[in-house]
C-alpha cells in the first residue's frame, strides 16, 4: 500500500523506514513548481514562491504554467509522458530575474526546480575545466591512486572546507579511504562509520539523483502546497528534484557534526553503488546547477575509471588463475577423479585463493586441507547452512554472524568462500580464513546510534564523533571481488566435469539397460517356449482322458481333470499376460489418427455381447474424438478395460456399461464406466500394480490387465486413473 502522507513524527528510531522521496518540503535555496504533465496546470507550489518571483504562491495555483515562464520555455513541456522524455534544463527569465528551471517527470506530474541564475557561465573555462577532470582522473595508475586525484580535483574546482572518498563495505558500512581538507580540520581519513549512517532508502535514493547538494544545514523547510497532489491523492514524489527537503533526522547529524553545508555524489562501480563522494563546508555553501553537473561529470569518469582499474586487476590476475585451474582439470582428467585431482596431487585447490585451508564435500564423503574447522563442524556447516541458501557462490567474512555455531572455530574459519558443485545443493567446495584480530577506528563509537535528547523529549542522533577505536574479532580478511570471480569461474569448470561424468555414467546405465532388455526378450522367448511346451502336453493329455476316460472316472477323478484343464488354461493366460507385459517397454509406438467409435464397434463385435452378456446394456457415445495413438496398442487398453466392466457387473440385476468422453484440465478424456461391484477407493493406486487383486475369488484372472494397460498409456505420456466405490460401481479415465 502507497505510503498516503509523511510520517509527523520521525525520529532515529524509525529513520530506516522514513519516507525522504514524499518529505513535501523543499530546501530554501529555489522553488518547486509541479503541474499537471497533461494540462501543465500548478498543481502544486513552495511557499517561498512570492520571494523568488515576486508571486504569491496563492496566485499561481491553479494558473497554466505559461502564467508563470515564457511561451519559449512553457511549449517545450507540453506532451510530456515519461522521466526519459525530459526537455533541457534552461534558463528562464520571470519579472527581471533570471532563473536555471529543472524540469523531470514524477508520475502524473511535471515537477520543476527553479534555481536563481548564477554568473554566466563561462563556456571555455568550463570546457577545460572538464578536460582537466579526464585527464587527470585518466592518469591514475591504481584504484587507490583514483580516489585520491577524485578528492583532491573536486576541493580544487569547488572549494569545500573537506572532501572526502566514501567506500561501503559489504555490509554497507563506510570507510573514508581518501581525503583532501583544510589544514585547521582534524582528519577524518581510515575513519569507520555504521551502515545506520546512511539508511537503505538513502542509498537507493543515491542510483536516482546521483548529486545532492544541501546548502544551508541551518534553513527553514518549505512546505509545498497543497502536500497532497490534487491529480492522484498521493504525497509528491521528489525522488529526483534538486531542492528536495532533507530528513531532519540527518539535517540534525550534519548540525551535530558542526558542518554547514553538503554535496553528496554516488560513485558507482559495476553497475552497484560503490561508496560516495562527500563534501562538507563548515558554512552554507550552494553550489548552482551547471557545477553540480560538473560534479556528475566527475563521478561518472571516476566510475568509469574505477571499473576499468578493477577490471585490470582482475585481468591481471587471470593469467595465474588460469594456469591453477588448468592444472586442477588436468590432474582430475588424467585420473577420472575429482577428489583425488583437487587435494592429493602437486597442485592444491586451495592455491587458488589466499587462504589457510579448504573442504570438498563431494556425494556426502568430505576431504580437508590445511587448517580447518573438525570434519563434522564442516558438515554441519555445508548440510545445515550452506545446503539452505540459493546462493552458487557464497562468501562472508564473519560466519558467526550469520551462523552461530561458527564461534567454536573462528580460529580457523571466521571467513568462508564456497562454491556449489554441479546441479546439487549438497556438493561444495570451501576456502577458509582464520580470524585476524583488527582495529577499527570509527568516527564515534557505533553501537551508540542516538541518544535521548531531553530539551527535545525524543531521540536524537549521536552527538560524538570523536575517533573510538574497536578491536574486532571473528572477522578474517575481506575476500575481494576478483577473488569472488575466480571461484566461480572453478565453479563452472568444476561443473561441467561433474555433469560429463554424470553423462557418462548415464550413457553406461543406459546401455547396460539396452543389454538387460536384450537378455529379457531372449529370456522372455525361453520362457514362453520352455513353459508352454510342457503346459501344451499336461493340457492335451487331460484333453485325452476327458474324451476318451471321462465318463469310467469316479466323481473325484473327473472333478480332477477339469481342474487341470482349468489350470492349464489360468497358466497359458498368466504366460500370455506376462509377456505382453514386458513387450510393451520394448515396442515402439507406430501412431496414427483413427475412429474411436469403429475400433470399439470392432471389439464388442470380438466379444459378442449378445452370447455372451446378453443382459449387458451398453451406452456408446456416438460421436467420440478420434485419438492419434499406437492402434494396436490402444485396442488392447480398451479391450482390458470393457472386458473388466463386463465381468465385474455381469452379475448386477441390470449391467450397463458407459464409454464416451469428456474434457478434463483441458484434455479430451475417455472413459469406461459400470454398475458392478466396484473396489475401496483407497487401492485407487494399487489396482494399477503387478498381481493386484481386490475382486475376491469369485472372478477369474491374473492381476495383470491394468498393469499392461498402465504401462501403455505410461508408453503414450498419457495417464490413467479410477473412480469407485465399494458396491458403487467403477469409472477408469485415461489420455494419451
Amino acid at each position: 500500500m502507497p505510503q498516503t502522507s509523511y510520517p509527523d513524527k520521525v525520529d532515529i528510531s524509525n529513520c530506516d523506514k522514513e519516507p525522504i522521496h514524499i518529505i513535501g518540503k523543499s530546501q530554501a535555496h529555489g522553488v518547486i513548481v509541479a503541474c499537471d504533465k497533461n494540462s501543465l496546470e500548478i498543481t502544486q507550489i513552495g511557499e517561498n514562491a512570492g520571494e523568488f518571483f515576486g508571486i504569491a504562491y496563492e496566485e499561481l495555483l491553479g494558473k497554466p504554467i505559461s502564467y508563470l515562464v515564457p511561451e519559449s520555455f512553457s511549449s517545450t513541456l507540453k506532451g510530456l509522458d515519461t522521466f526519459r522524455q525530459m526537455p533541457e534544463v534552461s534558463q528562464v527569465e520571470i519579472n527581471n530575474i533570471q532563473f536555471i528551471a529543472i524540469p523531470h517527470i514524477s508520475g502524473e506530474s511535471l515537477i520543476i526546480d527553479f534555481e536563481p541564475a548564477k554568473e554566466t557561465r563561462n563556456a571555455f573555462k568550463y570546457q577545460r575545466e572538464l578536460s582537466n577532470i579526464l585527464n587527470n582522473l585518466s592518469a591514475s595508475k591504481t584504484p587507490e591512486d583514483l580516489c585520491a586525484d577524485a578528492a583532491r580535483i573536486t576541493r580544487k574546482i569547488f572549494g569545500y572546507d573537506r572532501v572526502m572518498v566514501y567506500k561501503f563495505d559489504e555490509e554497507w558500512n563506510g570507510e573514508v579511504i581518501a581525503e583532501e581538507k583544510d589544514d585547521k580540520f582534524e582528519s577524518w581519513l581510515g575513519l569507520h562509520y555504521p551502515a545506520s549512517d546512511i539508511p537503505k532508502q538513502s542509498r537507493e535514493l543515491f542510483l536516482k539523483h546521483k548529486v545532492r547538494i544541501i546548502g544551508d544545514v541551518n534553513y527553514n523547510p518549505v512546505p509545498i502546497v497543497p502536500e497532497i497532489s490534487p491529480i492522484n491523492g498521493e504525497p509528491l514524489d521528489l525522488s529526483r528534484s534538486e531542492l528536495r527537503g532533507v530528513s531532519p533526522i540527518h539535517i540534525e547529524y550534519l548540525q551535530n557534526m558542526k558542518v554547514g553545508a553538503s554535496l553528496t555524489a554516488a560513485l558507482i562501480s559495476n553497475g552497484k553503488l560503490w561508496g560516495l563522494l562527500a563534501c562538507h563546508h563548515y558554512s552554507a555553501k550552494i553550489i548552482d546547477y551547471y557545477h553540480r553537473q560538473t560534479c556528475e561529470f566527475l563521478t561518472q569518469i571516476f566510475s568509469n575509471e574505477l571499473s576499468l582499474k578493477e577490471t585490470n586487476r582482475y585481468i591481471n590476475k587471470l593469467e595465474e588463475w588460469g594456469k591453477i585451474r588448468d592444472d586442477l582439470v588436468n590432474q582430475i582428467e588424467v585420473d577420472g577423479k575429482i577428489k583425488k585431482g583437487l587435494t592429493d596431487k602437486k597442485v592444491l585447490f586451495t592455491e587458488l585463493m589466499d587462504c589457510e585451508g579448504g573442504a570438498l564435500f563431494l556425494n556426502g564423503k568430505l576431504r580437508v586441507i590445511g587448517k580447518t574447522p573438525s570434519k563434522e563442524q564442516v558438515k554441519s556447516l555445508c548440510l545445515d547452512f550452506l545446503a539452505q541458501r540459493e546462493e552458487t557462490v557464497y562468501f562472508t567474512k564473519s560466519l558467526s554472524k550469520f551462523y552461530p555455531p561458527a564461534i567454536e572455530y573462528i580460529d580457523t574459519a571466521s571467513g568462508i568462500l564456497s562454491i556449489k558443485l554441479g546441479r546439487s545443493n549438497k556438493d561444495f567446495l570451501l576456502w577458509f580464513r582464520p580470524e585476524v584480530i583488527q582495529k577499527v577506528n570509527w568516527g564515534g563509537n557505533p553501537d551508540k546510534k542516538a541518544s535521548y535528547d531531553e530539551e527535545k523529549q525524543r531521540i536524537a542522533p549521536r552527538k560524538s564523533f570523536e575517533k573510538w577505536t574497536q578491536e574486532l574479532t571473528g572477522v578474517s580478511n575481506a575476500w575481494m571481488d576478483y577473488q569472488i570471480s575466480a571461484a566461480d569461474a572453478i565453479r563452472e569448470s568444476l561443473s561441467s566435469i561433474i555433469l560429463e561424468k554424470q553423462k557418462l555414467k548415464i550413457d553406461k546405465l543406459n546401455r547396460q539397460l539396452m543389454e538387460a532388455h536384450d537378455e529379457l526378450e531372449l529370456f522372455s522367448q525361453g520362457l514362453s517356449h520352455d513353459l508352454k511346451a510342457p503346459l501344451r502336453g499336461i493340457n492335451g493329455y487331460a484333453h485325452i482322458l476327458k474324451e476318451d476316460h471321462f465318463h469310467s472316472l469316479e466323481k473325484s477323478g473327473q472333478k480332477a481333470v477339469d481342474t487341470i484343464l482349468s489350470s492349464t488354461e489360468e497358466m497359458g493366460e498368466l504366460i500370455d499376460n506376462i509377456l505382453s507385459f514386458a513387450g510393451v517397454s520394448g515396442e515402439s509406438i507406430n501412431k496414427n489418427i483413427f475412429s474411436v467409435n469403429h475400433l470399439l464397434e470392432d471389439i464388442l463385435e470380438t466379444i459378442n455381447m449378445d452370447s455372451n452378456y446378453p443382459r449387458t446394456s451398453i451406452e456408446l457415445d456416438k460421436d467420440l474424438p478420434r485419438m492419434m495413438a499406437d492402434k494396436r496398442m490402444i485396442t488392447q487398453v480398451w479391450s482390458n478395460l470393457i472386458t473388466n466392466a463386463l465381468k465385474y457387473s455381469e452379475k448386477e440385476e441390470k449391467p450397463v456399461i458407459k464409454i464416451g468422453s469428456t474434457v478434463i484440465d483441458n484434455r479430451t478424456t475417455y472413459y469406461v464406466s459400470d454398475n458392478g461391484i466396484g473396489f475401496d477407493p483407497k487401492y485407487s493406486e494399487e489396482i494399477f500394480e503387478l498381481f493386484s487383486r481386490f475382486s475376491g475369488d469369485n472372478f477369474k484372472g491374473t492381476g495383470m490387465g491394468l498393469a499392461i494397460v498402465k504401462k501403455i498409456i505410461e508408453k503414450h505420456n498419457g495417464k490413467i486413473w479410477a473412480e469407485s466405490e465399494k458396491g458403487m460401481g467403477s469409472t477408469f479415465y485415461f489420455y494419451v
